[in-house]
């Protein structure tokens, strides 16, 4: 929205539209203060943060912390909460929210490892599973997007309605047990090492790279900036506002299916109780890497980072056997400190970061 100005008689500014001196906190920022002041300042001061919790892992357990075998444990713990956080990170560019996810992933991943499911997947192939796990997840991403965009319900309450049906569903078809992946196929390709590399870590990297250019590259991605910025002036442009927002639901649960299937390749299991509390850890990491909670700037790049942060921070503290509910305070410092940070210097942009 371009900003209208009054002129004097004379067709010059008047004072109080005069530009402000060189020196003023209203100047516009130049060099050096306009790089840190983008997207590069705020990834920089995230590399800073995850760099000093490195620092700090390494002086309190050198032995371990370091090691190779810990790095991967790190990535490959960070993969799962990472794939949810893409996804909500688009939904909140676009300024929704979804509380759901956790509780979709449980479902999805107990949905794929029902008797019934398992059979077919012995008769055809163990990929079975995996469909109906991202099946699960889309459909109840659409559910959703149809209560919030048509139904013009508010997206809190709609995904904390499918949080408390969706966990108590897979409760339901799992009749609150485990339920064990029985196809050895399916276990061993989703504890494949690539290069040396788990193959979770890589499903991040491919999602975290794919929401990266939806978001930044493509029409779509400009629309979900659009949106969060301005939802009647995105609609005014010519945006489907309610279709746009039923397919962001529809990908945030397309995430939480991936990360229920990565969830059954670690624990060989599903059961309703995975994914417990993830939506908070995603939201958080979302928000920590500097998307904006009232929407119109979204960074995929920041959520990463926020990710990483946040499972280094965990990493640090069972390398130092500290008291999880200290980790948790800390936890909560950081995105209460994240968030004022935000009311007080970030405002929406009308782009998405990096």
């Amino acid at each position: 929205m371009s900003e209208q100005t009054t002129q004097g008689t004379a067709g010059v500014p008047t004072a109080s539209e005069a530009p402000p001196p060189a020196g003023s906190p209203d100047a516009q920022p130049t060099g050096i203060r306009r790089v840190l002041s983008g997207s590069v300042g705020r990834n920089l001061g995230l590399v800073v943060a995850l760099l000093l919790l490195v620092i700090v892992g390494a002086v309190t357990a050198p032995d371990t912390f370091l090691s190779v075998s810990n790095t991967l444990t790190i990535l490959r713990q960070a993969s799962i909460l990472g794939v949810v956080a893409v996804g909500m990170t688009l939904v909140i560019t676009a300024g929704g929210i979804d509380l759901s996810v956790g509780s979709v992933l449980g479902l999805a991943s107990v949905v794929a490892t029902i008797a019934a499911v398992q059979d077919l997947a012995d008769q055809l192939h163990w990929s079975v599973m995996i469909l109906m796990a991202l099946l699960v997840g889309v459909v109840a991403g659409l559910i959703n997007g149809i209560v919030i965009a048509y139904g013009k319900v508010v997206a809190f309450m709609a995904t904390l309605a499918m949080l408390i049906a969706a966990r108590g569903l897979a409760e339901v078809l799992a009749e609150r047990r485990t339920l064990q992946v029985h196809d050895r196929d399916f276990i061993e390709f989703l504890n494949l090492d690539i290069i040396g590399v788990d193959i979770l870590i890589w499903i991040f990297v491919v999602v975290a790279v794919v929401g990266w250019v939806v978001l930044n590259r493509t029409t779509f991605g400009r629309r979900t900036v659009a949106i969060g910025g301005n939802r009647e002036a995105a609609r005014l442009a010519g945006i489907n506002v309610k279709r746009h927002t039923m397919w962001l639901y529809a990908i945030s649960g397309l995430c939480a299916g991936i990360a229920a299937v990565m969830y059954l390749g670690r624990t060989t299991a599903g059961t309703s109780t995975h994914g417990t509390l993830l939506e908070l850890d995603a939201i958080a990491a979302v928000v920590v890497g500097g998307t904006l909670l009232v929407g119109g700037r979204g960074t995929i790049t920041g959520t990463v980072f926020g990710v990483l942060i946040f499972t280094t921070l965990t990493n640090v503290f069972v390398q130092n056997n500290l008291n999880s509910s200290i980790q948790a305070v800390v936890k909560g410092v950081i995105i209460v400190v994240a968030v004022l940070l935000q009311q007080r210097f970030a405002k929406p942009t009308g782009r998405a970061g990096t």
